[in-house]
């Protein structure tokens, strides 16, 4: 979301939410702007290709040597000791994370629109953040509905056997919807996107993900080769996102060599002098 400074100043409340509604959309889908994007496409695609390959080959092992030993070495399902991990797998789930992320636009919008001048500003320019944050997680979880329902992998035990090769193409329920983990996905393209914005949040919120995938593989929700192959496909669900907006000059810069940074300063110099302003006799 961008300061909306064409909103003429005497429209009404309707109006200004109307605006700050459509422009929040409208740059979204604008053409890129940013000279070096070519640079950073490259980088994306490099970067993207190495993951895949690394990633695929990792979930090919896992799959073969790892994923029956591992499930049969949990706890049974339903035991009722489980309770507390059964509440904290619920904090990567995809629906609650969109949801947050969402309501949290939508309230932003409706203050932005009583807003003005740097204090509107000030507000869209994290609202820029907040949909950067959603469509990581939605793009990223679209992708793997798809490829859950192309590959139809059953779950553990689904059938009544450890057999990490029930695949089921195509079947379209959720015992044969392990490969990616959701649950995983959703995780890691949200530790990605908040890394990319706040890098010093990057060890809390990757130990975030982590903790989630590891709760999947004790609930015997999910193999361990689906947790590998949700992350990567959060990560570089995520990765595109992240171009994306760079592209459009939407929260971060791309340096010469096709790095994308966060425009930190931006920001957090615009919240520096609106609390000085808020807090001066």
């Amino acid at each position: 979301m961008r300061a909306l400074t064409d909103v003429a100043a005497h429209a009404g409340y309707p109006a200004q939410l109307l605006a700050v509604s459509w422009r929040a959309l409208a740059q979204l889908v604008r053409s890129p702007s940013h000279s070096r994007r070519a640079e950073a496409a490259r980088k994306l695609a490099r970067h993207s290709l190495w993951l895949v390959a690394a990633g695929a080959a990792l979930v090919i092992v896992l799959m073969v040597a790892f994923d029956q030993t591992e499930i049969l070495l949990m706890p049974p399902r339903g035991t009722p000791s489980l309770w507390p991990i059964r509440i904290l797998t619920d904090f990567g789930k995809d629906e609650y994370i969109l949801s947050v992320l969402g309501a949290a636009l939508v309230v932003l919008a409706l203050v932005a629109a009583g807003l003005r001048g740097s204090r509107r500003a000030l507000l869209l320019g994290f609202g820029t953040r907040l949909q950067f944050l959603f469509l990581s997680v939605a793009v990223s979880a679209f992708v793997a509905e798809i490829l859950k329902y192309v590959i139809g992998r059953g779950r553990p035990f689904v059938g009544g056997k450890a057999n990490p090769f029930n695949f089921v193409p195509f079947e379209g329920t959720g015992a044969y919807a392990s490969l990616p983990s959701g649950h995983a996905v959703a995780a890691f393209a949200l530790a990605f996107a908040v890394s990319a914005l706040w890098p010093r949040l990057r060890v809390f919120m990757f130990t975030y993900a982590i903790v989630i995938v590891l709760t999947r593989l004790v609930l015997l929700a999910h193999h361990p080769s689906d947790v590998v192959a949700g992350a990567l496909v959060g990560t570089v669900g995520a990765m595109a996102v992240h171009y994306w907006f760079a592209a459009r000059k939407l929260g971060f810069a791309i340096r010469a060599d096709g790095t994308i940074v966060p425009l930190s300063g931006t920001f957090s110099d615009r919240l520096k002098r609106v609390a000085h302003r808020a807090s001066a006799p």
